[in-house]
């Protein structure tokens, strides 16, 4: 790779007749859709695997047909409106949500950007369409996406769907700064934000090597920005009914769920072009199979580190617990934003000492000893703190959860009124039908004979 940053070329793109865009348009929506089918089925499948159950096996062979028919059944159901929704605001929420999702495969590259492929005898690229700032035009759609949640929580007029709601939007602006950290650092060293020519600058190494951090953080934002386990705070059936989608039902609710199984995919699709090297052939195909990158087959790549990425998704919803609010914002503020920022100006250095012809293996090192001293002692640091916590507990502070007229939880630091409780069934005596002085069940005798003896 080339110290001196790179032009992309994007001559390729522009050059089709319509009638191939639309085919290209249809195709990237058939590929969402049919993807989604699938992923339901499987989710269900796998965590099915997990918990020793066996699954969906009715609806065609397999099952495979399940995620199909839920779709028929939440088309048939009743459609309903609450009284109390803002009626125009509450109907365009699942449609901003659903739309901007589709939106982003747009730039997201299938195969090379030259003309590989012939689609009705005239050569193409294997992709919809491509920007010099293509990975701008993906923040920007995943950004428009979480308005649909924030306003069917608002107009639902309902208290549960408003705190989905504002739950989205804080973890969308807690997650949303470290994976433009995350971003910069792939800009930095590819040297463009068109995707095709970020997949162009991995022929020789795919960026989850080089810059590691850079990939551990982004999977971490992309589980929060999809509301997906263990990050799924704004849908939480456990405090919030069901969050945002609480009262809605029939098509609306399937086009928020519908929603979010087209951002696993496409943030899934983001996470294989910026670092697991777009539809290049992974290592050991590609060494002996020079025609691994070439013609059909790279499409067939990039849908297999796609299916991989959603099955990591399926598998951190049957594998962690939900996390606290407060544990989210934490590591979204105190974590992900600190550690995405000093590795954004580490890879920077980096970067600028590579152009000046400095070693590159001295840098690695030099860096690579830096951030294990600073990962050891953060880890110390945070280990003596937990320690003096726990060794001097701050004092509680008693509060009534029933002075502003309905029950609310007690914050940090407060602790709810003692509940006068009765005795224990040991320690109740049974009482018995006869005369007065009779014996428990243990044999003993009651207090009236015991004073009499």
């Amino acid at each position: 790779m080339s110290p001196s940053l790179a032009a992309e070329d994007l001559s390729m793109f522009g050059t089709d007749p319509w009638w191939l865009v639309v085919v290209k348009a249809v195709f990237c929506f058939a590929f969402l859709m049919v993807t989604v089918l699938f992923s339901i089925v499987w989710e269900r499948k796998v965590v099915a695997w997990m918990q020793l159950r066996i699954g969906p096996n009715r609806h065609g062979p397999w099952g495979m047909l399940q995620s199909l028919a839920d779709g028929v059944k939440l088309m048939l159901k009743e459609d309903v409106i609450v009284k109390r929704a803002d009626k125009v605001v509450y109907i365009l929420a699942p449609i901003v949500a659903a739309i901007p999702a589709f939106m982003a495969i747009a730039v997201i590259p299938f195969g090379p950007a030259g003309n590989e492929i012939s689609i009705f005898g005239q050569r193409t690229t294997m992709q919809l369409t491509d920007l010099p700032i293509a990975m701008l035009y993906i923040l920007a759609v995943a950004s428009v996406g979480i308005y649909g949640i924030v306003l069917a929580g608002w107009s639902s007029g309902s208290t549960y769907p408003l705190l989905g709601g504002l739950r989205s939007c804080a973890q969308m602006i807690s997650y949303e700064i470290a994976m433009g950290a995350a971003f910069a650092s792939v800009f930095l060293y590819s040297g463009s934000m068109s995707t095709s020519a970020i997949v162009e600058a991995q022929q020789d190494r795919w960026y989850i090597v080089l810059l590691p951090v850079s990939f551990i953080i982004y999977v971490i934002t992309m589980v929060g920005e999809t509301n997906r386990a263990p990050f799924d705070m704004p849908e939480s059936e456990g405090d919030l009914v069901g969050g945002f989608n609480t009262e809605y039902s029939s098509i609306k609710f399937a086009l928020f769920m519908l929603a979010e199984y087209v951002n696993m995919v496409t943030v899934s699709a983001v996470t294989t072009t910026l670092f697991l090297g777009g539809w290049r052939a992974p290592w050991p195909v590609s060494t002996f199979w020079e025609g691994a990158n070439h013609g059909w087959w790279p499409l067939l790549w990039f849908v297999i580190k796609v299916q991989l990425l959603l099955f990591f998704f399926i598998w951190l919803r049957g594998t962690l617990p939900r996390v606290r609010y407060d544990q989210l914002m934490k590591l979204g503020w105190k974590v992900l934003i600190p550690v995405s920022v000093v590795w954004l100006m580490l890879v920077a250095t980096v970067r600028t000492l590579r152009n000046e012809n400095y070693d590159f293996a001295d840098i690695a090192l030099y860096i690579g000893g830096g951030v294990l001293a600073l990962l050891l002692l953060s880890f110390v640091a945070d280990m003596f703190r937990g320690r003096s916590k726990e060794e001097e507990p701050a004092a509680a502070v008693g509060f009534d959860p029933l002075a502003g007229g309905f029950p609310v939880p007690p914050l940090p630091g407060q602790e709810l009124p003692a509940v006068p409780r009765r005795r224990s069934r040991q320690e109740r005596e049974l009482i018995v039908s006869g005369g007065v002085n009779t014996q428990s069940d243990d044999g003993s005798l009651d207090g009236k004979e015991a004073s009499d003896g």
